[in-house]
């Protein structure tokens, strides 16, 4: 067992695992992603860490736990049409790409964005495209969505990104304040949002604008 696959098999056993992941796809996927791919080359030391790591810009590569739990709300399944809203590192994205068919992931950064396509494509995750652009406006084009992922907080669900889901699609998106801020599952039932609160976070501002 390489030293790569030794820390993310004790990251999925003691971080995921330990704390009720259940899901065997969402293991599985991280499982098989290489962390450490999408950490800058002096913080991959901490790539299997139990906590958030910086990746330039002011923005982090979110805690293995927290990127779990939103991955297993979403029920993603094989032949899903994903928006990732806020690529970052491309971490995610690579997740999304091994447990969904077609991945559009919107970052605003142009550094990020380069950065995370030029690692996604270099891992052979030939379903996923990292998108420069303002992710609170989604991909119309490309809608409706079986499941929508927001990286970052917003003060409240944004109404263009619940049209862009499908009639009995999911979106997963902390709602709140810099201090205070709540995981959110939307589920639609028949074109009907149906929300449940799934426990405290804590992500950047969702900013508008590319």
């Amino acid at each position: 067992m390489t030293e790569s696959l030794a820390a993310r098999q004790l990251m999925v056993d003691s971080q995921l695992r330990r704390r009720g992941i259940s899901d065997p796809r969402v293991l599985e996927a991280m499982l098989r992603v290489p962390r450490e791919r999408f950490v800058p080359e002096p913080l991959r030391a901490e790539a299997y860490e139990d906590h958030p790591v910086p990746i330039g810009e002011g923005q982090t590569i979110s805690q293995p736990y927290v990127v779990a739990v939103m991955l297993e709300l979403l029920a993603l399944q094989p032949g899903d049409k994903v928006l990732e809203v806020g690529a970052g590192s491309g971490y995610v994205t690579a997740l999304l790409a091994g447990l969904a068919a077609e991945i559009f992931s919107v970052e605003r950064n142009p550094s990020l964005a380069e950065t995370a396509g030029r690692v996604i494509l270099e891992l052979g995750y030939s379903n996923a495209r990292i998108i420069l652009g303002d992710g609170t406006l989604g991909l119309p084009a490309q809608a409706p969505f079986d499941a929508i992922l927001v990286s970052a907080v917003a003060s409240q669900t944004p109404p263009v990104l619940m049209a862009q889901l499908s009639r009995v699609g999911r979106m997963v998106i902390p709602i709140g304040t810099a201090e205070s801020q709540q995981l959110q599952l939307i589920r639609m039932n028949q074109g009907k949002p149906e929300t449940s609160m799934q426990g405290a976070v804590r992500f950047v501002p969702l900013i508008a604008g590319g």
